[in-house]
């Protein structure tokens, strides 16, 4: 006989004391996580904001959108536009009044041309808010420093490079009470939304396992050489070996898993990386010899495949390649014990079948057949606000996401993503590199909440 985990118990037996705490050995107590300087931000909700005043850094491809659908949006306004370039910043704002009309967003500051110049923004606008939307390596300094300036920050994936940096990003927003959240905007996506609320309803049973992915080739980004993500992320790919870019994949399974939020939380994992052949490849098949790009010696895996343990024993599968010749997958599975959702394509199976259109879960609901269940569970979040983010960009989600942050901040509402789940997806691209380098030994993640996910409400399903 199979006796059903006990969650409560469970956590009992696992919870360590403060004491017990203080005899762990060091390499231990860095898992226990630091001193807390402030507030707990899991269920924070920030005091309202009527009308959002709002800054960007980085107005290129992502930005350039967030800020676009940003200035539609009722009691909102745009106070500055930062990039290094001044040909963005100033197209930026056209796009801005195309929007708006002549009569919207009409005080907009202007910073470009110097590195620094979005710490001079910070000082003279004091926005309410700050889209970042930069290289990877400036998340963390950016967001770090727009809290301390009072701004709630907005990040681009991932959150920060670092565990140091993502601890820093926990301290500051506990310290500062002030929002840090991730743009995960896929988890905004309808298929997303879609196994959310089935997940919700219970309809696959209890939650085994889940298979997360980033597959999507980008080597075409290489001939962005002067400015543009090419020009700094190919560096990335050839200085560093794991999982650099989880948290699309990882993100909407962590929430079908209500991971870091009272049920269960992310453990630890162990990776593996493929031989780095395939940009290497690539440059000396379409660079001459002499090109910087033949000059980098890549050491990324064209392939990293990472195993994730859960406090509860569930497990996530999750994979990075941007170098393969494959079409597009996010994966995006989760198994439960009476059945299974899948994506690319989206289809689901349930022990039984589904009523009216199979008869066990040996074949999936998929292609048209899976429009009787997009009528019937499609998540209420995206039926109230699908339209309204059309044109937004991928799909619509950027656009759901977008106009959640404003509504969020307006109603005086805690985020849909806080900032420790920000930090906890992010953390898999560190711990993997750690985890490959060692020969894929097991790596702890930390607990940016140290402790509190046990508490911390679950997201509900949003109407």
């Amino acid at each position: 006989m199979k006796k059903k985990l006990n969650r409560r118990n469970f956590l009992k037996k696992t919870s360590l004391s403060a004491a017990a705490v203080s005899l762990l050995p060091n390499s231990l107590k860095a898992i226990s996580g630091r001193p807390r300087l402030s507030t707990y931000m899991g269920d924070y909700a920030a005091p309202k904001l009527e009308k959002i005043r709002a800054a960007f850094i980085g107005v290129g491809a992502r930005g350039g959108t967030h800020l676009k659908f940003f200035a539609t949006l009722p009691n909102t306004e745009v106070v500055a536009i930062c990039d290094l370039y001044e040909d963005l910043v100033k197209e930026k704002t056209q796009w801005v009044k195309e929007v708006s009309g002549e009569n919207g967003h009409t005080k907009i500051a202007h910073y470009w041309g110097d590195e620094n110049k979005w710490k001079l923004m910070l000082q003279e606008v004091k926005p309410d808010l700050v889209f970042i939307a930069t290289n990877w390596l400036n998340h963390a300094p950016m967001a770090i420093e727009a809290m301390n300036q009072g701004a709630h920050a907005f990040v681009e994936v991932p959150i920060a490079v670092t565990l140091n940096e993502m601890w820093d990003i926990v301290d500051t927003s506990e310290r500062t009470q002030r929002h840090c959240m991730m743009m995960e905007n896929v988890n905004y996506g309808r298929d997303e939304l879609l196994f959310l609320n089935i997940c919700r309803l219970g309809l696959i049973g209890e939650l085994l396992h889940g298979e997360a992915s980033y597959i999507h080739e980008l080597r075409w980004q290489m001939e962005e050489q002067k400015r543009g993500t090419g020009s700094w992320r190919t560096h990335h790919y050839a200085h560093r070996n794991g999982n650099l870019y989880p948290t699309h994949g990882l993100g909407p399974v962590a929430q079908y898993m209500n991971l870091a939020r009272s049920e269960d939380n992310l453990h630890s994992l162990v990776s593996f990386s493929t031989p780095a052949l395939g940009r290497k490849a690539y440059a000396e098949k379409n660079y001459p010899a002499d090109h910087k790009w033949n000059a980098l010696d890549f050491k990324g895996g064209d392939l990293n495949t990472s195993i994730l343990k859960t406090a509860m024993g569930k497990t996530i599968m999750v994979q990075w390649d941007e170098t393969s010749p494959r079409p597009y997958t996010r994966l995006n599975l989760i198994q439960g014990t009476k059945g299974a959702l899948a994506g690319f394509p989206t289809r689901i199976a349930l022990e039984g079948g589904v009523e009216g259109i199979t008869k066990n879960h040996h074949d999936w609901v998929q292609g048209e057949q899976m429009e009787a269940i997009y009528q019937k569970y499609d998540h209420p979040l995206y039926k109230r606000l699908n339209e309204a983010a059309k044109g937004s960009g991928h799909g619509g989600m950027d656009g759901i996401m977008v106009y959640r942050i404003v509504e969020c901040l307006q109603k005086g509402l805690p985020l849909d993503q806080n900032v420790y789940e920000g930090c906890f997806w992010s953390a898999v691209a560190p711990l993997s590199e750690r985890s490959v380098a060692s020969g894929g030994s097991p790596q702890h993640f930390p607990d940016f909440t140290r402790g509190n996910w046990k508490t911390t409400q679950p997201l509900n399903i949003i109407t």
